[in-house]
């Protein structure tokens, strides 16, 4: 597949792009934009590994707007989530390796399974209500393996990663959701950018098309974390998720029956 190249109608591409501003919008207020870029991109006609690949440049640039957001409003501190962060990238490594011995009909059938399953969990899910306190310590000993599942799922699939180190977070530390979430923003950078370097080695990335749709990702993203530090919007989640179910089913209708 070209670097650079990809046939993609015009309409299809702008279509992309607006779905890649409203991932990133959602992504940094609630979690979960993969869930909403990755069928879109398999509803665009492109083969499952480069729609992974794809996926992880877009998603790097929106996670890394959304976290840089949060760090600089002092909303996540690096040096109490350094076993955090090694065992996402540990994670993400293992699972981006992993997904590129699934061949291509699995993934197909897979995928939208997943992101049906993950959909379902956002829309009837509770986020638990964890008061903040500030002068309790984050325990170390839970980010290893906090890590590296998360890792490991972001890495080779990916949808609905966010949302669930949020909740995550909220259930195992002493944080408030607007801490988890940059938590969860941080994280999410770092296992995509290592599960990036991953499928940019095995050549299964569009980089015109992850590129534009990174920049969309990226602008949706300022303005969603800036939303979420505001105090957050409820009403766009179940709308978001909707959206997510009706465009998994019909990529399961699509893969596993056959119909166009």
């Amino acid at each position: 597949m070209p670097f650079f190249e990809l046939a993609i109608d015009p309409p299809v591409l702008a279509a992309l792009m607006v779905v890649a501003f409203l991932a990133g919008f959602i992504d940094a207020i609630a979690g979960g934009g993969g869930l909403l870029t990755l069928p879109a991109l398999l509803t665009a006609g492109l083969p499952p590994h480069l729609v992974l690949g794809t996926n992880k440049l877009c998603a790097t640039f929106g996670s890394a707007t959304a976290s840089f957001t949060f760090y600089r409003r002092k909303l996540f501190d690096p040096r109490q989530w350094r076993f955090a962060l090694l065992a996402t990238a540990i994670g993400a490594a293992l699972g981006a390796g992993l997904a590129h011995l699934i061949p291509a009909r699995w993934l197909n059938l897979m995928l939208p399974l997943v992101v049906f399953i993950c959909g379902l969990y956002l829309l009837f899910g509770r986020v638990p209500t964890t008061p903040l306190e500030s002068a309790t310590p984050i325990a170390k000993g839970r980010q290893w393996p906090q890590g590296l599942g998360l890792g490991f799922y972001d890495g080779v699939a990916g949808p609905g990663t966010g949302a669930f180190w949020t909740v995550s977070s909220m259930l195992l530390y002493p944080l408030d959701l607007l801490r988890a979430s940059g938590v969860a923003r941080s994280m999410n950078f770092v296992s995509n950018g290592t599960a990036l370097a991953v499928f940019i080695i095995s050549g299964q990335v569009a980089w015109a098309l992850g590129i534009g749709m990174g920049f969309a990702l990226m602008a949706g993203a300022y303005l969603g974390a800036r939303t979420a530090i505001q105090g957050g919007s409820k009403f766009i989640r179940p709308i978001f998720i909707v959206v997510v179910l009706a465009l998994s089913l019909r990529l399961a209708w699509q893969h596993w029956f056959g119909t166009a």
